[in-house]
């Protein structure tokens, strides 16, 4: 009696091959590796803001001191050269302006942007052989990285707080397809609706 073979879906082959190379434990560990710092950050937040100077206080001075076109224009520079600054100080920055949504967006966008234009520098860099070899030899787990999973992986960073400009910077020394940087990282905005969502509610 003839045993049926079932074909297995794209999907179920898409996981198969992320489960073999690694990828699954590879979020895992970079959500864990995330909590610490994170809550780290939390803990000196909450006592800086408790016992030496009001976090409020200073986003109000932020706001006041610098123009708006200033604090965007730093933000898309820190965003677009490996996330130099951490995207939370801006999200608490909007929700101090007079249209914090509008403000949120904007941020997003410029995130969104900014992941883009690494994703060109990388595409240049792939072409200067002294920058790309020094690169190459920096950034070789991230290229490896990207090479094996692509798109997911520019998902995972647009989604969790990793290089996202990194990403994106090797996906274009590897010359992956633009119009897959494109649409995955489109899950920028969804990291900062749900950022804002959380910050929005700490920042008076």
């Amino acid at each position: 009696m003839a045993v049926k073979t079932q074909k297995k879906s794209r999907l179920q082959l898409l996981h198969q091959y992320y489960g073999y190379t690694g990828f699954y434990g590879f979020i895992g560990n970079s959500i864990k590796k995330s909590i610490l710092p994170l809550t780290i950050i939390a803990i000196i937040g909450f006592l800086f803001n408790a016992y030496v100077y009001n976090i409020n206080d200073g986003l109000t001075v932020l706001t006041q001191t610098f123009s708006k076109l200033t604090v965007l224009a730093v933000f898309f520079v820190s965003e677009t050269i490996l996330g130099l600054l951490p995207p939370e100080i801006f999200i608490g920055w909007a929700k101090k302006t007079s249209d914090p949504i509008l403000n949120l967006g904007i941020l997003a966008l410029l995130s969104y942007l900014g992941g883009i234009t690494s994703f060109f520098l990388g595409k240049m860099i792939a072409e200067i052989k002294v920058v790309h070899d020094y690169l190459e030899t920096k950034m070789s787990k991230h290229l490896k990285n990207t090479n094996k999973w692509g798109g997911f992986l520019i998902i995972v960073g647009a989604l969790l707080p990793l290089p996202f400009a990194m990403t994106c910077m090797a996906a274009g020394m590897i010359k992956y397809p633009l119009k897959g940087v494109i649409l995955f990282g489109l899950f920028r905005f969804l990291r900062y609706a749900i950022y804002g969502y959380l910050i929005f509610n700490v920042v008076s």
